[in-house]
């Protein structure tokens, strides 16, 4: 009996492709399975081992950052304002090389699941502020003033650009998951900053929103795009699907937010008909969440709706248990639709065209039966 440990480290070391490892784990897994209500899985940690590398490395891409910075100071390569010592792009650079270093251990060849995100995350988040200081430091801080919004743009734009490169880049060496929704963010910022760039914001209300319409479509492009990926593994047993849980999760806020405060809630007051919206807006959020069975959606829109309903109690007089209302009504109908989500998913489903459902996941998917390898 092989451990997935032990067909991970066959990939990595090119006995077998990831295609072929794959085909090996869904054999397995069919011989194995129950049909059971639909679960959306996904691996973040292998074992206790990715909690204690995990903090290590955070230590050490600390430490590194601290000495980067000092070498910068040291040798006068950091941004300079009236004289004051700002950031040096040497910090967030030995960042980015150290992650890139470990993860070819760790990720590379012991494929551990949480030190990968880990290193993922720090090392495309520190070629784009690498990208991000280093260009301020070219041109001057001292061009920049509050109100040109246009040279912050074109920074944010660039370092977006790079970020996206990286992650791209990493990708093709590594595979991990989670790489796609980051370049897909880097992507989305490239964009918002052409926006910005052409907009320049400032104080405009109206600007402001087209901004917000703007991430809004970002975000359904990368709902879209996770659709995509979700489409081509309907039963999720391959990496395929942990892709998709990335993308969704990371169009979720791109979606809510922009929605709900464009329909004011971020004002600071709500009136009875905006409360009802945004409730309905969350049932809808619901359903789409069953329909594709991925539950991003409404942990996003939670915080808004939980707001709206405590907003409703208050001006209906229950001012003293608004929150407890809100609370009580909101948890329990998120557990019943937790105990009866394969159940409700199914009724969704079936009443969407055939050739809609051919698209979204499997109704009923086999599930591993969790067995100790000999």
């Amino acid at each position: 009996m092989y451990s997935q440990q032990e067909i991970d480290d066959a990939v990595a070391s090119g006995v077998i492709s990831a295609e072929a490892a794959d085909a090996l784990r869904g054999h397995v897994q069919g011989r194995r399975s129950t049909v059971i209500a639909d679960e959306e899985q996904f691996r973040l940690i292998t074992g206790f081992n990715d909690i204690f590398v995990s903090i290590a490395a955070a230590i050490l891409l600390f430490a590194v950052g601290w000495i980067g910075q000092w070498v910068g100071q040291a040798t006068g390569m950091y941004v300079s304002e009236h004289g004051d010592v700002g950031p040096s792009f040497l910090a967030p650079l030995a960042v980015a090389g150290t992650a890139w270093a470990l993860a070819l251990f760790f990720t590379g060849r012991r494929r551990m699941a949480l030190p990968s995100i880990l290193l993922l995350l720090a090392f495309v988040g520190g070629v784009l502020v690498t990208s991000a200081f280093l260009l301020v430091q070219i041109i001057g801080p001292d061009r920049f003033n509050d109100n040109d919004q246009l040279l912050p743009a074109i920074i944010g734009g660039v370092s977006a650009a790079v970020a996206a490169g990286a992650a791209w880049l990493h990708w093709r060496r590594f595979h991990v998951p989670i790489t796609v929704a980051a370049g897909a963010a880097a992507i989305a910022g490239l964009f918002l900053a052409v926006i910005v760039a052409i907009v320049q914001p400032g104080d405009s209300k109206s600007a402001m929103n087209l901004i917000l319409g703007f991430v809004l479509l970002l975000g359904i492009g990368v709902f879209l795009f996770a659709m995509w990926w979700d489409a081509s593994d309907r039963v999720r047993i391959t990496r395929r699907s942990d892709v998709a849980f990335w993308l969704h999760l990371l169009a979720a806020p791109m979606i809510a937010h922009p929605i709900f405060t464009l329909l004011g809630l971020s004002s600071g007051s709500v009136s009875t008909g905006e409360g009802l919206l945004v409730v309905g807006l969350y049932v809808l959020f619901g359903v789409t969440a069953l329909a594709i069975d991925r539950r991003a959606l409404l942990v996003s829109a939670l915080a808004y709706v939980l707001y709206a309903l405590t907003e409703l109690f208050k001006q209906f007089g229950a001012v003293e248990l608004n929150v407890a209302l809100t609370a009580l009504i909101i948890g329990s109908a998120l557990l019943l639709l937790s105990a009866y989500w394969h159940q409700a998913r199914r009724v969704v489903v079936n009443r969407l065209p055939s050739n809609l459902q051919e698209r979204l996941p499997a109704l009923d998917r086999p599930a591993q039966v969790t067995q100790q390898a000999a």
